[in-house]
């Protein structure tokens, strides 16, 4: 009996001590859990996973001794405060009783908790600023310029720039990404320098700039007085990003395309003005860059113009609208007609025949020429098939476009197209333009150079519009070079153009390939490139493109007149 108040004293400690690890060990858990639940990023699940496991370690110390009153009453409190983490609650300190009976424990919950805050606050910065510049990123610019753009007073106008660097492909390709970077860096400091100017010359709601992806920048001005405040604006940047930049002992120099939209004449949301701005900076770039231009209704219409014809594309491809025009080319030594192009039309529903400068740039940014071009190939090759069948040889050239070339299976669906028509590869003649011509990589100049040698004529279009390497145009597998027509239109009127034309025909008479001039459209024009040493040309002058059966019958008309001209 004596040994009773013992075993009494013994189970309640034991009975206290299950209880308080049991409310220890559920606590511990709604705080991990609750820790998982408000952190996402692997790091930060991790970080809290080691500080839950050391606090857990240190609640089970606290269990396995025996409680007292005051104890109990600070764990209880304790749990209580760490059950408020479900609610969201990560910002209040310890309970007072925790602080007086366990003050090494509570300094721990609080470092705890301002280290988890911490880590969310990181991840939150994280995903709203760009790491390499430290500007806000798209998704926080959005944003903020929703929130400015709403509390914009009525009747008050804002303005939107896109800023796109020009040559920027160059430095990465030069100097590498982390030099990229750091111009990137550099770049965002002048822009922050151009904001700041504008803050002081007027003070006003602060203008928002931000890093959107790669080399695109976009600055957001809530309030502006007038368009003319604005574009001086833009001419700033336009100047500040002309500047060279010393970057690690190399002076670089860029430049910036600058895209401006005002608010509401070009548009009443953050899209629709990052849109308009957008589309007003690919005009500036398309006119040299290093300039900004203000968006307007002509830029308007002819975007919703280029989405229509991109749609209506699509569906041309799929109806087989396109049909193809031949202009002859003559021989001005011997009059003959030595062979005709292929020149693609659009038989458009609405409009009628479509010239190819009204929708092939848009085929060739789209990528539909892909799909077009492969139309073209079938076709041409139906076509000297039906010809051949009929006992008539005639030689035709057609276009590749460099979107062409980057399809694996490019060479080997070009040759089956004509096998499957018996026609040989000497009755064609690809066109490359010069620049898909230079940067052709050694695999495409072995498939070219094949072609070749199984009879088929390769021809460079439109030369003297890109920049080409000499020595590589020396190397190429040629037989004739295009000039461009912009070569040629005022070698009539102009000293200046004829001595680039005597200039360039040296040129390519030097690395052993024919010379055709197109679009001559006087007999002028012709009798000079004669005697400059041009032999082949096409043009109005001569004729115009014609579908087949008028082809056919305007080459047999010939023939015959020539002909009957020699008896």
């Amino acid at each position: 009996m004596k040994n009773q108040p013992p075993m009494k004293e013994g189970t309640a400690q034991k009975i206290s001590n299950a209880i308080l690890s049991g409310a220890a060990g559920f606590a511990s858990f709604i705080f991990s859990l609750a820790a998982f639940l408000y952190i996402t990023e692997l790091n930060e699940q991790i970080l809290a996973s080691l500080i839950a496991g050391a606090f857990c370690l240190l609640i089970s110390y606290i269990a396995s001794e025996r409680p007292n009153s005051e104890s109990a009453r600070a764990l209880a409190a304790l749990g209580d405060r760490l059950m408020a983490v479900e609610d969201g609650d990560l910002v209040s300190p310890a309970p007072a009783s925790v602080r007086q009976a366990m003050p090494k424990l509570a300094a721990a919950v609080d470092t705890l908790f301002a280290e988890v805050r911490a880590s969310i606050d990181n991840a939150h910065a994280l995903g709203m600023y760009d790491p390499v510049t430290s500007l806000p990123n798209r998704l926080h610019f959005r944003a903020e310029a929703d929130k400015l753009l709403a509390a914009a007073p009525p009747g008050s106008r804002s303005a939107m720039l896109f800023v796109d660097l020009d040559r920027f492909k160059m430095v990465n390709d030069s100097l590498g990404h982390a030099r990229g970077d750091q111009l990137l860096i550099m770049v965002a400091n002048r822009l922050r320098v151009v904001v700041t100017a504008e803050m002081n010359e007027a003070p006003r709601r602060r203008p928002l700039l931000a890093r959107l992806a790669g080399d695109e920048f976009t600055m957001f001005f809530p309030q502006i007085i007038s368009t003319h405040e604005i574009e001086r604006v833009a001419r700033r940047v336009a100047l500040a990003i002309s500047e060279p930049f010393e970057l690690y002992g190399h002076s670089v120099d860029i430049g910036a395309s600058i895209g401006v939209s005002i608010s509401p004449d070009h548009g009443t949301s953050i899209e629709s003005l990052m849109r308009s701005a957008d589309i007003a900076m690919y005009r500036a770039k398309s006119r040299g860059g290093g300039r900004h231009c203000l968006f307007n209704d002509e830029l308007a219409a002819e975007h919703q113009d280029k989405m229509d014809t991109e749609k209506a594309l699509t569906e041309a491809v799929q109806r087989g609208e396109f049909v193809l025009a031949l202009q002859p080319q003559l021989s001005l030594v011997s009059g003959e007609i030595v062979g005709a192009e292929a020149l693609l039309r659009w038989n458009h529903p609405r409009d009628g025949l479509r010239q190819p400068d009204s929708f092939i740039p848009v085929a060739e940014r789209t990528g539909l020429i892909a799909e077009i071009g492969e139309w073209v190939i079938t076709d041409v090759a139906a076509m000297l098939g039906n010809w051949q069948r009929a006992g008539v040889a005639r030689r035709l050239a057609f276009n590749v476009s460099p979107r062409q070339l980057d399809r694996a299976d490019f060479f080997i669906r070009l040759r089956q197209s004509f096998a499957d028509h018996d026609v040989p590869l000497s009755l064609i003649e690809l066109e490359f333009t010069e620049s898909a011509a230079m940067e052709a990589s050694d695999a495409v100049v072995a498939e070219i150079r094949s072609l070749r040698k199984d009879g088929a004529m390769i021809s460079i279009d439109d030369f003297g519009t890109g920049y080409s390497n000499i020595a590589r145009l020396r190397t190429l597998p040629l037989d004739r070079v295009k000039l461009d027509p912009s070569l040629i239109a005022e070698i009539e009127t102009s000293d200046q153009a004829r001595v680039i034309v005597q200039a360039v025909v040296h040129l390519i008479r030097g690395v052993g390939c024919e010379i055709v001039a197109e679009a001559v459209e006087s007999v002028g024009q012709a009798d000079i490139l004669r005697a400059m040493g041009c032999h082949t040309v096409q043009g109005f002058v001569f004729a115009q493109p014609m579908f087949e059966a008028e082809y056919l019958a305007w080459v047999s008309n010939a023939e015959r007149g020539a002909q009957s001209s020699v008896a």
